[in-house]
């Protein structure tokens, strides 16, 4: 959360004459309520659920780009499901970035406790090691939205060969 998915996503799918989908937006539009709310009455392991059914039956199979919860990664056999499905790129930034661009956003139900730094510092230890295994990572601090877009494309197109024409 906070590293610019839902951004760089919309103007990536624009730019490639694609479809752009956020996992959460589509989670809470189907859920009938926003993911905060899913959070608190039904749990974070009901919404890591909706999270997988979506990835696994849930969207197009092609022609889109899809951001989605720093945490689907972590789920067991998500990585290989996610690198079967597409081009998989995760973006990373710091605590202090990731902070910053969450400040007073009271849909991130992840970050709603006494110290959301220290919080954040945590989710980026756990999930760590899962965004290392998923393959490129590539850091938003402090770099423009024309240079990430660039990089982006770069990675899609040394890794979009990979997968077959259906």
């Amino acid at each position: 959360m906070g590293t610019g998915k839902s951004a760089l996503g919309r103007r990536m799918a624009e730019m490639m004459g694609m479809r752009f989908f956020d996992s959460d937006d589509v989670i809470a539009r189907n859920a009938g309520k926003p993911v905060a709310q899913i959070f608190t009455e039904d749990g974070e392991a009901e919404f890591r659920r909706l999270e997988r059914d979506y990835i696994e039956q849930g969207h197009p199979a092609r022609g889109c780009v899809i951001a989605l919860g720093g945490g689907l990664i972590t789920q067991p056999r998500m990585i290989e499901t996610l690198r079967a499905k597409g081009v998989l790129v995760c973006l990373c930034a710091s605590p202090e970035t990731i902070l910053q661009r969450t400040r007073g956003n009271s849909q991130r139900p992840l970050l709603n406790v006494p110290d959301p730094e220290a919080r954040i510092r945590q989710l980026l230890a756990e999930r760590e090691p899962f965004y290392q295994r998923a393959g490129t990572c590539i850091t938003t601090d402090g770099r423009s939205l024309g240079d990430l877009l660039a990089h982006l494309d770069r990675i899609y197109k040394r890794e979009a060969k990979n997968y077959p024409v259906k």
